[in-house]
């Protein structure tokens, strides 16, 4: 047992330590850098409108924020955009969720097969660089011959885009799993699938998720780029704003690509949060 000197230099050396200061919050520097966007927003938007008479060019904040929570018009007449801009989200975020699906299945099946043997690695690996270096524009016209310009399409090019990312970070986390760790399972007479399911996914996860959250920002891209070259079945937010755009609706325009990427910002938090909870006990996850 400590002696009454040892204990009473203990609690003297914890009182002499300095204490952790609480910093105060933050939340007015992103306030004041708001006021700040929003400030120079109105004054830009002030040119273009009273000297280059094109308000549609940079429309006012105020009237943007209308034209997403409101369905009428200054002057009390209805619009319609607001139905049309939600149904457009939908339809986005229906052919993103389905191509960043798609992407995950097919970019982990690609990488653990390359995983398997170097062999297999060294042949597979160069196409899905092709396919991450191939334009998109230039495979529009065959994507649509070969499966229309409707949902199917889009999808695939959603694919396209965000499946790159899946299959280069999953490669990477296969490849992390310790080497004496593998040694241990060599030694022990493990099978190929033994190893992969118990050693090298578990290794692999925080890289996993690392590249679904590339992938998941990707896939709205996607969905809005697709939309924008197919342009039939129903319209998404990529055709609204082509449609906004050509007839000089800046507030709509605005509006659009705003929900655009909000939406975009919003499928990446909320597969950055999943990979938190999924490995942030045991792994930095940033």
């Amino acid at each position: 047992m400590p002696t009454l000197q040892e204990t009473a230099a203990r609690r003297t050396t914890a009182a002499l330590q300095p204490r952790r200061i609480r910093k105060p919050a933050s939340w007015w520097q992103p306030v004041v850098a708001f006021g700040v966007f929003a400030g120079l927003w109105y004054a830009v938007a002030a040119y273009y409108d009273q000297v280059v008479e094109s308000p549609y060019l940079v429309p006012y904040p105020h009237l943007v924020l209308t034209a997403i929570i409101d369905d009428t018009r200054p002057d009390g007449a209805p619009t319609g955009f607001n139905a049309e801009l939600w149904a457009a989200l939908g339809r986005t975020t229906l052919v993103s969720l389905t191509g960043l699906g798609a992407a995950i299945v097919l970019g982990i099946l690609w990488a653990t097969v390359m995983a398997q043997a170097k062999g297999l690695e060294k042949a597979l690996y160069p196409y899905a660089v092709v396919l991450q270096c191939v334009p998109i524009l230039a495979l529009v016209p065959l994507i649509g011959a070969l499966f229309g310009y409707a949902f199917l399409s889009r999808v695939i090019v959603t694919v396209m885009i965000a499946l790159f990312p899946m299959v280069s970070n999953t490669l990477f986390g296969l490849h992390s799993a310790d080497h004496a760790q593998r040694e241990l399972f060599a030694l022990q007479g493990a099978s190929r699938l033994t190893r992969l399911v118990k050693l090298q996914i578990p290794a692999a996860l925080p890289s996993i998720f690392v590249g679904l959250r590339t992938s998941a920002g990707l896939s709205v891209i996607g969905a809005i780029v697709g939309d924008q070259f197919f342009q039939r079945g129903d319209p998404g937010l990529g055709v609204l704003i082509q449609v906004t755009a050509s007839r000089l609706m800046g507030p709509e325009l605005y509006a659009t690509i705003i929900i655009a990427s909000l939406y975009g910002i919003a499928v990446f938090l909320a597969f950055g949060l999943i990979g938190r909870l999924a490995v942030g006990r045991w792994f930095d996850f940033t």
